[in-house]
């Protein structure tokens, strides 16, 4: 029964007092963050009059997903496995660095963010554990935080550390998930890999500057940088600029994902 299969939302008693909620999927708890509800203004030029965003209160997993939790997952749905999953949810390098289809190296490590996932896996990995992948602006708004802000997406230091990030070598091992809390209490959100959003595929920048609608066609380089709204956080625009250029079957060595629920009126 599907029912069966998701895991279910505990009682808020103690969680919400800490901060967190628990979310008790088969293997261990997984600790949700209640996110309250509120405005920003995003960096994509889709937001409504170029305004503020409303985000509704929803709860976020405070750690991205790890190798460990992804293989309980194919434990119980072998359907997603490397050597199972159909070429239309997933490319030829899905899960290529695991030791086995279902098994993963000491090397690797069992609480390492999981990555080469695609979009289809993620989704469903989350719907198994009782929740969805967030939206963009859901994601946008909660990593924009720093330790001690809510938005510190002008903070020159901020915006130096996550372009610190993009310039490591790709071939550096991914660090274990737990870093420092955000002002939110979410952990690793930058500097670590980048994540799956729901919506990747509605994001409003297109790969191919001439589909922009300017009557000059913008056919130059960074072109498609002009369609945001905050054209100097490039930090930002880099995650937006690799989300929209992605299929639902891609995945890359880099690419993890987190869960996200909605709150129902008595959670908020």
């Amino acid at each position: 029964m599907m029912a069966d299969r998701r895991t279910k939302l505990s009682a808020w008693s103690g969680a919400a007092a800490c901060g967190l909620l628990i979310i008790k999927a088969a293997a261990a708890p997984v600790a949700y963050v209640p996110i309250a509800a509120g405005t920003f203004v995003s960096v994509l030029s889709s937001a409504a009059d170029n305004g503020p965003v409303q985000v509704d209160a929803f709860a976020l997993r405070a750690m991205p997903v790890t190798n460990a939790e992804f293989l309980a997952f194919l434990s119980a749905r072998p359907e997603w496995r490397r050597d199972r999953i159909p070429a239309v949810f997933a490319d030829s390098r899905y899960l290529h660095h695991w030791s086995g289809p279902a098994s993963i190296s000491a090397q690797l490590g069992a609480n390492r963010a999981v990555t080469s996932v695609s979009w289809f896996a993620a989704r469903a990995f989350c719907e198994y554990e009782g929740a969805r992948l967030p939206t963009w602006y859901e994601w946008e708004y909660v990593a924009a935080a720093d330790e001690t802000h809510a938005d510190a997406r002008r903070d020159p230091s901020w915006r130096a550390r996550i372009l610190s990030w993009y310039g490591r070598t790709s071939d550096m091992p991914t660090p274990a998930v737990g870093g420092p809390a955000n002002y939110y209490g979410i952990r690793d959100m930058q500097g670590m890999i980048w994540e799956w959003v729901d919506d990747f595929n509605a994001l409003f920048i297109s790969a191919d500057s001439r589909n922009q609608g300017d009557p000059d066609k913008l056919q130059f380089c960074g072109a498609g940088a002009i369609s945001l709204q905050d054209k100097e956080n490039f930090a930002v625009l880099m995650r937006i600029a690799l989300l929209s250029s992605l299929a639902g079957a891609d995945t890359t060595d880099n690419l993890g994902f987190r869960c996200a629920r909605s709150l129902t009126e008595d959670m908020k």
